[in-house]
């Protein structure tokens, strides 16, 4: 059905802020104040434990928005936010927070929690973008980019890997297994996010992860630190690559100073 109702409404800064709910699934789409045609969109999703406001979505949201004119928009995913959480969700949970607590890897239950909510959000990013592809400022014809970092990776390369619309994706932060295969049929250009002293995720399933990628164009961005110390100017970075493979949108011009 792909139902996408607009629940709520505001305005700040020069950005149109709009809550809406997808076949019941919440999201919120940013947008310029005032444009002056259909703009870029860029697809976001959002960590593990975050949601779809979490300030890296709203921060980035308005880099975009801002720097390049266009549409942002990020769903809640399944079990975060406000979308309720299932038996299976708090088990996950519970077996995380049980090996960090016994000093024991998280990455095999994160990657295969992961991979479980993907199967789920994947086909909600594809119904959202026909949804939001409907509406007359955005539109059919213009490019599309993806942004997820973490468990915005795992949803985002098999999405990525089966969505023909998008342009450019920007991933990083996660493991290859089970992304592995996917990242294998992505041709797009990729801009990738890997911290070298990750206390999580090693260098080498870091570097697999990209080097599995099949895109003639992509980019390894490292940087020391550990895995919630990825630089803020890597956003700079990834709005600049944006704009290079989606272009930028007519915005209005300034109002001169009086």
């Amino acid at each position: 059905m792909n139902t996408l109702l607009i629940t709520a409404e505001s305005t700040a800064g020069g950005i149109v802020e709009r809550d809406f709910t997808l076949d019941g699934i919440p999201g919120v789409l940013w947008s310029p104040e005032s444009a002056t045609g259909p703009a870029p969109l860029v697809l976001q999703a959002h960590g593990g434990g975050n949601h779809k406001k979490h300030p890296a979505m709203a921060g980035r949201a308005r880099r975009l928005v801002h720097g390049c004119g266009y549409h942002v928009a990020v769903l809640d995913a399944p079990g975060h936010g406000d979308r309720p959480r299932t038996e299976h969700d708090e088990q996950e949970i519970a077996a995380l927070f049980a090996a960090r607590a016994a000093g024991e890897p998280e990455g095999p239950i994160v990657v295969r929690y992961n991979d479980h909510l993907a199967r789920t959000a994947v086909p909600e990013h594809h119904a959202l973008l026909d949804a939001l592809q409907q509406l007359p400022e955005i539109g059919t014809d213009g490019p599309v980019g993806f942004w997820g970092i973490n468990m915005g990776t795992a949803i985002g390369v098999p999405f990525v890997a089966a969505e023909p619309r998008i342009t450019a994706a920007v991933f990083g932060q996660h493991w290859p297994h089970a992304l592995a295969d996917h990242a294998k049929r992505i041709t797009v250009p990729i801009e990738f996010d890997l911290q070298w002293d990750d206390e999580h995720i090693s260098r080498e399933d870091g570097l697999a992860l990209f080097t599995a990628f099949a895109s003639a164009e992509k980019s390894l961005h490292v940087n020391s630190g550990k895995h919630k110390e990825l630089p803020r100017f890597e956003v700079d970075s990834a709005v600049r690559f944006f704009a290079r493979h989606l272009g930028t949108a007519a915005l209005p011009a300034p109002i001169p100073a009086a």
